[in-house]
Formats: C-alpha cells, sequence, structure tokens
C-alpha cells in the first residue's frame, strides 16, 4: 500500500526588495534595508535582469563574473576568507543568464547592453576613445611660450553656465620635499579646447621638482605665472562674471568644476569653490568602489573610456580632458529622462512615515519614497548645464 504524500507545507513569507532583490523573512527588516540602501532610478542596473548595484564596479561584477585582487593571495592562510570578505563588499556573482547575455551583446566600457550585433559593433567603436595628445613640456614656438605663459580666452568666459575640467601637477616643497606645490595647471572647456595653461611659481622654494613624473625642471619655473595671478584668472573662467552671493545660492551663469580629487588641486592654488559647484570623478559614488575608496584616474580612464595615461610624465592637458570625457559620459546617463523618484514626489523620503506605515506599504511603493545619497551627473542636464 502506497504511503499518502506528505501534507504541503506553509513556506514562509518572504519579503524581496525591488531593487537589489534581497529578501528577509521579517517586513521591518525590508523596511530598515531600503532606508540604508538608498535605492533610487539613479543606480547602476543591470540590463538584463535590472537589479541595482550600489557602483559600476559592482555591476561589472555581476555582468562579468571577474573577480580582481590587488592582494596576492599567498599571503592568506585561508582564500575562501578572502571571497567570503569580497561578496560580502561586492554582492553575488553574475548570473548564468547575464553574464551570457552581457558577453555577447554588452560594452565593457560603458556597460550598456545592445539587442543586434550592428548596434553593438557601432557602438563599441564610438565608447572606446583615443587618448588626446598631450601638451608636453617643450615649447616649440614663440606662440605656444605666450600660450603656455597663462592666457585666459575671454571668449568662453562670456558664455552660459558650462562645466570647466582642471588639472594640476604638483612639485615637491619643505625640507623633506612631501609638500605638494601647484606648478603646472590646465582648465580645458568641455569640447577639449584650453581655456587656460601655465606654468605657476610656487610660494615657497621648491626642493624637489619630481621630473620623473611631472617633466618639470627649475627652467620651466624660470618666468612662471606667479600663483596669485593664477588662481585670480582661474576664478575668473570659474566666476564667469557672476556675483559670489549668486554663486554661492545656485551657481547662476557660473562654471561647473570639474576634476579628479578637486579639493587636493584647489589647496594647492589656496583657493576656494562652492562644493555644489564641483563634479569630483574621484568622490563621485557611481564611480567609487563599493566601500567608497577612490579609485585612480588611470584606473577610470582606462575602465570606461579605454585608453591609457599616465604612463610616463604626467600630462595636465591629458587628465583634463580625461575627467570631462567621464563626467560627460556619465551625466548623461539613461536614467536622466525618467520620473526622478524620492526628489520631486517625497522631499523627505522615509523621514516622513512613521515604521508601522512604512510596514503596511508594499515593497514597490518603499521604493518609489527611496532616493539616492548622492546627487546624480544626469540632473545637470536638466538645468540646462553644457557638458
Amino acid at each position: 500500500m502506497e504511503a499518502a504524500p506528505d501534507p504541503p507545507r506553509n513556506l514562509p513569507t518572504r519579503h524581496k526588495c525591488p531593487a537589489c532583490y534581497k529578501q528577509f523573512k521579517r517586513k521591518n527588516h525590508l523596511v530598515e534595508h531600503m532606508k540604508i540602501s538608498f535605492h533610487s532610478v539613479h543606480q547602476p542596473k543591470c540590463a538584463v535582469c535590472q537589479k541595482h548595484c550600489k557602483s559600476f564596479e559592482s555591476l561589472r561584477v555581476h555582468l562579468t563574473g571577474n573577480i580582481c585582487f590587488h592582494i596576492h593571495f599567498d599571503s592568506f592562510i585561508d582564500k575562501s576568507l578572502i571571497l567570503f570578505f569580497f561578496l560580502l563588499d561586492k554582492g553575488p556573482l553574475a548570473k548564468e543568464n547575464c553574464l551570457t547575455v552581457f558577453s555577447e551583446q554588452g560594452c565593457n566600457h560603458c556597460l550598456k547592453i545592445f539587442d543586434n550585433p550592428d548596434s553593438h559593433s557601432n557602438h563599441k567603436e564610438a565608447c572606446c576613445l583615443s587618448a588626446p595628445a598631450p601638451l608636453g613640456t617643450t615649447l616649440p614656438c614663440a606662440e605656444s611660450e605666450k600660450k603656455i605663459s597663462g592666457v585666459v580666452d575671454l571668449n568662453n568666459t562670456a558664455r552660459g553656465p558650462q562645466a570647466v575640467a582642471m588639472d594640476c601637477e604638483m612639485v615637491g616643497g619643505g625640507s623633506d620635499e612631501t609638500l605638494d606645490l601647484c606648478a603646472r595647471v590646465c582648465l580645458v572647456d568641455a569640447d577639449e579646447n584650453v581655456i587656460f595653461h601655465a606654468y605657476v611659481q610656487p610660494l615657497i622654494p621648491v626642493t624637489n621638482y619630481r621630473y620623473e613624473i611631472t617633466g618639470l625642471t627649475e627652467e620651466h619655473l624660470k618666468d612662471a605665472v606667479p600663483l596669485n595671478e593664477v588662481r585670480d584668472k582661474i576664478l575668473e573662467i570659474l566666476y564667469n562674471g557672476e556675483t559670489i552671493s549668486r554663486l554661492r545660492l545656485d551657481g547662476g551663469k557660473a562654471r561647473l568644476l570639474v576634476g579628479h580629487n578637486i579639493k587636493h588641486d584647489l589647496d594647492s592654488l589656496r583657493m576656494n569653490y562652492p562644493d555644489h559647484m564641483q563634479r569630483d570623478t574621484a568622490n563621485y559614488r557611481p564611480l567609487m568602489k563599493t566601500n567608497l575608496v577612490s579609485h585612480s584616474l588611470k584606473y577610470l580612464t582606462k575602465t570606461y573610456l579605454g585608453y591609457d595615461i599616465q604612463s610616463g610624465v604626467h600630462d595636465p592637458y591629458e587628465d583634463s580632458v580625461s575627467v570631462m570625457r567621464l563626467y560627460k559620459k556619465f551625466c548623461r546617463q539613461d536614467h536622466h529622462q525618467l520620473e526622478e523618484i524620492g526628489y520631486q514626489k517625497i522631499s523627505n523620503g522615509f523621514d516622513s512615515y512613521k515604521s508601522k506605515e512604512l510596514e503596511k506599504m508594499s515593497p514597490s511603493e518603499l521604493y518609489e519614497i527611496s532616493r539616492s545619497n548622492y546627487r546624480c551627473w544626469c540632473l545637470d542636464l536638466r538645468q540646462n548645464v553644457q557638458p
């Protein structure tokens, strides 16, 4: 006689996050997760399964399954422990379907996925850029000498709101040569035109020209522009005729300043510029590691633009163009046309509700009131900034 089948078991209800797909046994655990995850339409997400990721690095791991360690395995007793901590930081490796689709139709630089081979091929040619020709440190003619000594394109300062990218090259100062002194600076506009480029005379003596990195010698700084004059010219470009009060409020016609680790460059120039007018590729959350550690500009350029920089002497024009290209690439993300959930609908997000009210909401309703904890660069396009 056959045994009677086991009665169906009542499986516990699982509460699934609509963004990252994590599951929770209790609804209040899902609510707490949503509060600290800051999910929104602005997060990078997989074009195959629509899963949200904290950064583009996490998304890359999800789509490719590639784990890149910057440490040597042999220095650890238990290699599985390393993988455990990596997965805690990055999340699960790629799903088989996502990996398969991306390997056939995805772009390794922008992580987009295309419907047909022709679109994929055409996109890859446009997405993988060529390195800009460096300005170098030699001056072939008198016209270049005049330009390198420090010039402002006054026609450029008369336009509307725009973004300007800046990079400084540092030499060493102080008895231990560890003080970073700006010795060369370059500003470019969105079209990669040089609008200011100068050798800078630091306020204190240079004790190490760091020639291997900067390519600079004492001869380059012999007739350099004093730091105070350089700072005034840069501020003239950035302010673009705007008043200080308007600049501090909403910027007005003043320019956005794009750079990599901008505060370091501003400190070396002894210059201040409002935080809300800065766009920093070193501290933009989607471009950082998941543990909020910055990537180098060299890594970001190779990974997202497809070419190498800083392989020898660092060139401020090359670096300025690279940060401008990164800014333009990521402020043109597709989600800029979507209704911005969290900012426009609910100004205070989860703070507007009591815990019991949140627990009564569906996962999708919780997602609708969630918002990013960073300002997405795509919002610049809404303000008619010309990147």
